[in-house]
């Protein structure tokens, strides 16, 4: 079993937020990794995926956008998945993590958790204080929320 940690990241907030994710994952052998240079096909049952993004026009970036097109017809059966986003806490914000949330489950994954936002402070951020904490001690709910490995 191994943890992928796909991510797009336009100022290095979801990069971030992804690191401390494989943090918390340390002992599933997780790696982070930009979208762009993801292969969905080394993905195999019982991995576990999880997508972050910033939040893009009201959802995701379109790279990530374009890799969830990509994962159809139940592609995704057998993978474990969450999603995480990145976003200015304001009264009205968009939401992608619960979009990708949406298509990895209509790709045929195993929905692990409720969607993540991480909170920026301004447009290109930094993070708010507290956010990689709470995204590595996310990680670790993630991956107490996984099946026993056989």
């Amino acid at each position: 079993m191994t943890a992928h940690v796909v991510y797009d990241s336009a100022y290095g907030n979801t990069k971030a937020v992804a690191d401390a994710v494989v943090q918390g994952l340390k002992p599933l052998n997780a790696a982070a990794v930009a979208v762009t240079d993801f292969n969905p096909a080394i993905l195999s049952a019982g991995d576990l995926l999880v997508l972050g993004s910033p939040i893009n026009g009201w959802r995701p970036t379109p790279k990530i956008t374009e890799l969830l097109a990509r994962l159809v017809n139940g592609q995704l059966r057998g993978v474990h998945a969450a999603a995480f986003d990145t976003r200015v806490r304001f009264f009205i914000h968009g939401d992608a993590a619960r979009k990708m949330t949406k298509l990895l489950k209509e790709a045929g994954a195993t929905i692990i958790s409720d969607p993540a936002p991480f909170y920026v402070r301004g447009t290109e951020g930094p993070l708010r204080s507290g956010e990689l904490e709470r995204a590595a001690s996310w990680a670790k709910a993630l991956a107490a929320a996984l099946p026993p490995a056989h």
